[in-house]
């Protein structure tokens, strides 16, 4: 294969949306924009903020699953608290978990604080890159090139080589300030519509994938992105769902799709630009479908009187095990329907005379069942790894779902 950049041109990452000839995207995306705008609307905001904690956990998880790393959500909880293993190959799959979790939190707080940011720009894609990467181990920042030799990333800088992805050349590294500004004009256009903005959701995560700006990362700083593009124009549900999962459960077709919108243009039926329109339109079209699935899945989980009799399953068999009072139940039913409550309620929710009452308080805060900002504040639920997998059956795989203490 030929060592010189096939694409140096912006005309060549064309089309940049997809042309369709039915509606069948616009339904997609209009179900989309509905189905996320309705998700846990019956869950307090203090609940809810919670659980968008979890969801950048398991956003972390599936994302970095995708890259062939599997880190234990247990680990992943462990490290968010700076509790690193001493095995170094297992404490840097924890940073690069942390990491993630981090950068993700990161972009909302600086979206929150400043409406006006212009995600769409290089210097915003370099800032996540660069976030991303100066908390990972030393050895996640050395790589080795197809000729073997050993390169380390630069956080935040483009790569200054040219790189292959499967069989796709990528645009050549001379190019890329040219392709960048080409993607920023086409997805950070402030009049798209609100239907357009989830197609372009869709479209710009392959575009960005497929420019390969940066000599790592870029599947990680592509899903970080389109997290963000989501929160931008306010289809995240609150917070409360994330493509990854969709995208780490289909991998295969994932990687596939990717690969076929990578694809020339193939005959005068496939579109004006020098990419394959089908390609494009078959990516989105499994993008925004991923998207709903997840959407669909999540409002389920949280339908709020499902969570709770789960909630009260969990104590149930907690209180079996001797781990909790059965009196628990009351106090974690009470906290999910009213958001928070203060301690002094402890005694009336549960029934139990205060000492008592007191006990149970403490032993769901050391079982890292509630939590508090402060040491008499009131209490409000959590979500340990322990028990994710029976409040949230099937969040993550099978065997990697239910946490250890």
């Amino acid at each position: 294969m030929s060592k010189e950049p096939i694409y140096t041109r912006t005309s060549q990452m064309e089309p940049m949306f997809p042309s369709v000839q039915d509606a069948s995207l616009t339904d997609l995306a209009i179900e989309v924009i509905r189905q996320s705008a309705a998700l846990s609307t019956t869950l307090h905001p203090t609940t809810r903020k919670a659980i968008v904690g979890l969801v950048r956990s398991m956003n972390s998880y599936y994302s970095n699953l995708i890259e062939g790393h599997n880190t234990h959500p247990v680990d992943i909880e462990r490290a968010l608290v700076k509790n690193y293993s001493h095995n170094p190959v297992k404490r840097a799959l924890q940073m690069e978990s942390a990491a993630h979790v981090e950068v993700q939190k990161l972009i909302e707080v600086r979206l929150a604080e400043k409406v006006d940011t212009d995600i769409c720009a290089p210097d915003f894609l370099c800032w996540i890159h660069r976030e991303f990467y100066e908390r990972l181990a030393d050895e996640f920042r050395n790589i080795k090139t197809s000729e073997g030799e050993i390169k380390v990333v630069k956080p935040g800088e483009l790569r200054e080589n040219e790189v292959t992805v499967g069989i796709h050349l990528a645009p050549g590294f001379h190019s890329l300030p040219s392709f960048l500004s080409h993607f920023h004009a086409a997805y950070g256009d402030p009049h798209l519509s609100a239907v357009n903005k989830v197609v372009a959701a869709a479209a710009s995560h392959h575009r960005l994938a497929w420019i390969h700006p940066f000599l790592d990362g870029n599947g990680r700083v592509t899903r970080l992105f389109s997290h963000t593009y989501l929160v931008k124009a306010r289809i995240d549900g609150h917070g409360m769902w994330t493509v990854s999962r969709g995208l780490a459960r289909n991998r295969d077709d994932y990687l596939a799709a990717l690969a076929g919108a990578d694809s020339h243009r193939q005959g005068d039926m496939d579109g004006r630009g020098n990419l394959s329109n089908k390609g494009l339109v078959a990516f989105c079209t499994f993008f925004l479908e991923m998207a709903l699935d997840q959407i669909k899945f999540m409002s389920t989980l949280l339908d709020f009187d499902g969570l709770q009799k789960r909630i009260i399953g969990y104590v149930d068999r907690q209180t079996v095990l001797g781990e909790l009072q059965p009196e628990s139940g009351y106090l974690l039913r009470e906290i999910l329907f009213r958001g928070e409550v203060p301690r002094g309620e402890a005694s009336r929710i549960t029934g139990k005379a205060e000492r008592t009452a007191r006990r149970i308080l403490k032993d769901l805060l050391e079982k890292r069942l509630l939590s508090a900002e402060t040491e008499k504040g009131p209490v409000r639920l959590a979500f340990p790894t322990c028990a994710v997998g029976y409040y949230f059956p099937r969040l993550y795989p099978e065997g990697a779902e239910l946490g250890e203490d």
